[in-house]
């Protein structure tokens, strides 16, 4: 890079003969043109005042880059050992000769370097050289800031003459010009080095676009030849950055920089994207406006910048809108000041998709939900936003969309397309479904969430009717959504403060009519009034609270066997337990640990487990894991029996009942109270006692009611009952009241 500066020497002092000066510095000139090392001008410079002035030892120090010390610069003739001493000595009033002329930025005469304060403390090392007078000149600069110190030592006591501070004058004059020609010549160096070897491209332009100076990387940017690239034109090289272009030319017309992205063109074709700062100038010589373009190739920044833009705001397997890009655009929708009609939008869930995972693989999985996006896409316009809310979970922003009709054939139109089959992996024909929950903004809510929360309440009810169809929000839900949540909390609260009740339905023998077991019922008063117990345990299972209810209720059941063994030590209690408390192993080992834990509490003899039968459902019979085997074992090992309630409702087969330890079927009451009008129901009941009969189980019919459903309980051979016919469910003290009559 070429820098240009001043660099003519300055006018030295008048002298009484120019000439001779001319003729005693011209070699130390000549060595300045000829840009020769520092230390070899300064050595000379002293050499030639030396012999110059016969009896002179001098001496050149150079102010360090702190202006706080005086470093050694040149002295040839002076002992090691004393410039070893002074270099680095700290400037300051009265240090000596060149530390105070340094300090004061003027000529100290010192005459009697053993009696002058200025050596007081430093005297020692001058007189054991053999120096006795110092003179000291201060080297300034063009600026008139000092740069260092020359001095004139002698070995006897000495005053100068005029013609000794004309040299000396004219010798700190001219160490100035050598020591900013040095550093002007290392700056320059060090600019060109930085310039040849900045990672950044740099080229220097006139205004018709002549490059003046540009940098190695400026040619390897633009797969360009120096030889043979001689002009930059910005018009044509940024041609691709369109406005932006036109936007920097006329900024720099007015002022005298620009900084901002643009593409740029290499020369093979190829566009990049650059970071460019523009600067204008004037060229000292000529008054010329000239260009420094500075840019940086971040095609790769760029490229990282989009795949995070990119992850940030979109689905990676389908690249849908995500989550975080629809609530953006659903917030910008609302918030809008434009006269719009609002927007619709669209809550929806695939029908079964576990099943696809599990049955085929995630894989295939994966291909379904890119399958189901590219249909729902080709039913809807540009405008409108899918997103792809996370699993198999989608969302249809439509703006402008309000209309109910509207909405209707378009929901339609995405439940025929979704659910027609596809093909996965070549030969694997997959069917499933959608359902939609769709809300409207502002008929429906006024934020974000409330959208959001419409939808997916109607969403819910599109997966409670039946899946492939859908739903407008509507008040009603909400009501149910809000009666909802004020159960749990109510729930929540019961289960804190003890406010639960057990009931009790005896179970009979039918040949002696007598009780034998009872089965344990959880009822709950709210505000008053009974919660239906289907209602309340649904919300309980949902909502995770079933687990602690009950624990609950095994406690509570438990302490009353302990005691019914006073009052009635041959009945024993059924107590129900949720299919969720076997949902996991951990659940299954914590329903097993909790029961022997209650016992243990209650009793210190033996707990009369024998009289505990727990009862499951018949979905339970679905899951033959071994853990969930293990478990149902561990409670057979301490003496409890197993009964499946309601048999015939759920969806096993009766061949898994040979697979499960169990040890009683309580046939629904469904088959019991039907039974009368229905020959078939007559003959499955009779179908699943004799089966359970060869297998060892104990048959129990429920809801009996009527005389003629007890004959018909008795004609298939079933041994226990339990219904209104004999008793309805009672509390604890009806209870025992009626044990105390038998």
């Amino acid at each position: 890079m070429n820098i240009k500066r001043d660099y003519s020497i300055p006018e030295l002092p008048s002298m009484t003969n120019s000439s001779v000066s001319v003729r005693r510095y011209g070699s130390i000139l000549a060595m300045l043109l000829d840009a020769s090392p520092l230390k070899d001008i300064l050595d000379s410079l002293v050499l030639l005042i030396e012999e110059e002035k016969l009896g002179t030892i001098g001496s050149i120090l150079l102010l360090s880059d702190d202006g706080q010390r005086l470093l050694t610069g040149a002295a040839p003739n002076l002992p090691d050992s004393y410039n070893e001493a002074i270099h680095g000595i700290e400037i300051g009033e009265g240090v000596g000769s060149c530390g105070t002329a340094a300090f004061r930025g003027e000529r100290v005469i010192v005459e009697d370097i053993s009696s002058h304060p200025y050596w007081e403390p430093f005297k020692a090392l001058p007189l054991a050289a053999g120096l006795q007078a110092c003179w000291s000149e201060p080297i300034k600069n063009s600026e008139n800031r000092v740069l260092g110190t020359f001095a004139m030592y002698y070995d006897t006591e000495k005053s100068p003459t005029e013609m000794d501070l004309v040299l000396i004058r004219e010798a700190a004059r001219l160490a100035s010009l050598a020591i900013e020609r040095s550093r002007a010549l290392q700056f320059q160096r060090l600019t060109a080095n930085i310039f040849n070897h900045l990672p950044m491209a740099m080229v220097i332009t006139n205004q018709l676009g002549s490059i003046l100076d540009a940098n190695p990387t400026f040619y390897q940017m633009l797969n360009a030849c120096p030889d043979k690239y001689h002009h930059f034109e910005p018009e044509i090289f940024f041609k691709s950055s369109g406005h932006k272009l036109n936007s920097m030319l006329a900024q720099l017309k007015l002022k005298e920089s620009w900084q901002g992205e643009l593409l740029g063109c290499r020369l093979d074709g190829e566009h990049f994207h650059l970071d460019l700062t523009v600067s204008v100038f004037k060229d000292p010589a000529s008054d010329e406006r000239l260009y420094s373009w500075l840019f940086s190739d971040i095609s790769e920044r760029k490229k990282a910048s989009e795949i995070i833009d990119f992850q940030a705001n979109y689905d990676s397997l389908t690249h849908l809108a995500n989550r975080n890009h629809l609530f953006k655009a659903m917030n910008a929708e609302i918030e809008s000041d434009r006269l719009n009609p609002g927007f619709g939008f669209m809550l929806m869930d695939l029908d079964n998709f576990k099943q696809v995972n599990d049955t085929l693989g995630h894989d295939k999985g994966d291909q379904l939900l890119q399958a189901v996006c590219k249909r729902i896409q080709a039913c809807i316009k540009e405008s409108a936003l899918l997103a792809r809310l996370g699993g198999d979970e989608f969302a249809l922003l439509l703006p402008d969309m309000v209309k109910e009709c509207e909405l209707q054939l378009l929901a339609n139109e995405i439940n025929e397309a979704v659910s027609v089959p596809y093909i996965l992996g070549g030969d694997k024909q997959v069917l499933t479904s959608i359902s939609i929950g769709i809300a409207r903004f502002p008929e429906d809510a006024m934020s974000l969430e409330q959208v959001l929360n419409c939808a997916d309440q109607a969403m819910y009810i599109s997966k409670d009717e039946g899946r492939n169809c859908f739903h407008f929000f509507t008040e009603q839900m909400q009501q149910n959504a809000e009666y909802t949540a004020k159960m749990h909390t109510s729930l929540k609260l019961a289960l804190e403060s003890n406010a639960f009740e057990l009931y009790f339905q005896p179970i009979l023998c039918l040949d002696t009519h007598q009780i034998v077991r009872a089965e344990v019922l959880l009822r709950w008063q709210d505000e008053g009034q009974f919660i239906p117990t289907d209602e309340f345990i649904a919300l309980a299972e949902s909502s995770g609270l079933i687990v602690d209810i009950g624990h609950w209720v095994r406690q509570e059941a438990m302490s009353f066997l302990i005691e019914l063994q006073n009052i009635a030590p041959d009945i024993g209690l059924s107590i129900n337990v949720s299919m969720y408390e076997f949902w996991s192993h951990s659940l299954q080992d914590n329903l097993v640990n909790s029961i022997q834990h209650i016992a243990k509490e209650l009793s210190c003899d033996a707990f009369p487990f024998e009289m505990v039968t727990i009862e499951i459902t018949e979905s339970l019979l679905m899951k033959q894991h071994t853990h969930l085997i293990d478990s149902l074992n561990k409670l057979r090992e301490m003496g409890i029996k197993i009964a499946v309630d309601d048999f015939g409702t759920g969806y096993s087969s009766l061949s898994y009942l040979s697979h499960f330890p169990i040890d009683q079927i309580k046939i629904d009451k469904s088959f019991i109270q039907d039974s009368g009008i229905s020959k078939k129901q007559q003959a499955l009941v009779e179908a699943i006692t004799t089966l359970s009969h060869a297998l060892e189980l104990h048959v129990i019919a429920e809801g009996v009611e009527t005389k003629e459903e007890l004959q018909f309980v008795k004609n298939a051979g079933i041994e226990a009952v339990q219904g209104y016919y004999f008793y309805r469910p009672m509390t604890k003290s009806s209870l025992i009241e009626l044990l105390n009559k038998r």
